[in-house]
């Protein structure tokens, strides 16, 4: 199992995209990119997986790499 960092999570996010991870900022809105909620369901089972602490509801409240990143950086933190 790979540990999750921003930039697994934004390469994750470009594949899911067909784009390249140097397109995807951490404050671009996601949903306005093309990602739908199909495959955000698909990028938080995957990052649960790999041992994050999220659901949809959080990460479609806010669809930026950065939100996503607090919340995940937030449980890594709880765990150490």
């Amino acid at each position: 199992m790979t540990a999750l960092s921003l930039e697994s999570m934004r390469a994750d996010i470009a594949r899911m995209l067909h784009e390249s991870p140097d397109d995807i900022r951490d404050d671009d809105n996601l949903m306005d990119l093309g990602l739908d909620s199909m495959r955000l369901m698909k990028l938080a089972a995957q990052w649960r997986e790999a041992g994050a602490r999220l659901e949809f509801a959080d990460l479609a409240a806010d669809a930026t790499l950065a939100h996503w990143w607090a919340i995940v950086a937030r449980g890594l933190a709880r765990e150490a």
